[in-house]
């Protein structure tokens, strides 16, 4: 998997986690990329917030590219989008199953956040 290109002059910082690979796109903001049929926990959920907060600038965004398919038990689902420094999330799903499983996880978040219409969910094409 290659990521996207760097703009001119800067160098994007790859980071691996035990289950997931992070790039740092910005000082706030990161792509994350879980590995292939990972079940995230709650210990994976504290290694990656743990890394968030040292890595990047708070409010931070995270672009999740799921293009692998992983799962979260019910713990990890509920904890996942718990810290208050992340300013938003977007993810892209390639498959109609990621859809709906994301779209799922979303309804579940505990937190106060704006839920948007699947309307804007737009299918990638190339």
């Amino acid at each position: 998997m290659t990521g996207p290109a760097a703009p001119m002059g800067e160098q994007m910082d790859l980071h691996t986690l035990s289950f997931a690979q992070i790039t740092i796109l910005r000082e706030d903001i990161a792509e994350v990329v879980v590995n292939e049929g990972v079940e995230m926990n709650i210990e994976m959920v504290n290694e990656y917030h743990t890394f968030l907060l040292k890595h990047l600038k708070a409010p931070f965004s995270l672009l999740i590219n799921k293009i692998y398919s992983y799962s979260y038990d019910f713990l990890a689902q509920r904890n996942l989008a718990e810290l208050k420094e992340i300013h938003s999330m977007a993810v892209v799903s390639y498959t109609s199953t990621s859809k709906q499983s994301t779209l799922a996880l979303a309804d579940g978040i505990v937190r106060d956040i704006p839920k948007y219409s699947t309307t804007r969910i737009r299918p990638c094409t190339g």
